[in-house]
């Protein structure tokens, strides 16, 4: 009897493992969606500062990837400018005070 209730919990256990690693419904597509904005955030300031006033030696070189990222830089550039602080965002998230 206690081997049948340890087989259990252990398959309940596995069951709620993958659940939660292979749930793209929930908060883990969120959380991976944010990250992946934040990450081409990042590289877009990286490439293309200019547009928003920073000036970056690396534009120059950057101006090769244009064709590729046309697209992208219309929405990046509208989700930069619609923050207001970029250092309050990243204090929330991290439940800090700025």
């Amino acid at each position: 009897m206690v081997i049948i209730i340890g087989i259990v919990e252990a398959l309940e256990n596995i069951k709620l493992f993958f659940v939660g690693a292979l749930d793209m419904q929930g908060k883990a597509h969120g959380h991976i969606e944010n990250e992946a904005f934040e990450t081409m955030d990042q590289f877009m300031l990286l490439c293309f500062g200019d547009l928003l006033g920073i000036d970056l030696p690396t534009t120059y070189y950057a101006l090769e990837l244009l064709p590729y990222l046309g697209e992208d830089i219309v929405k990046w550039n509208m989700r930069m400018s619609d923050k207001k602080s970029i250092w309050e965002e990243k204090a929330g998230k991290l439940d800090i005070d700025p």
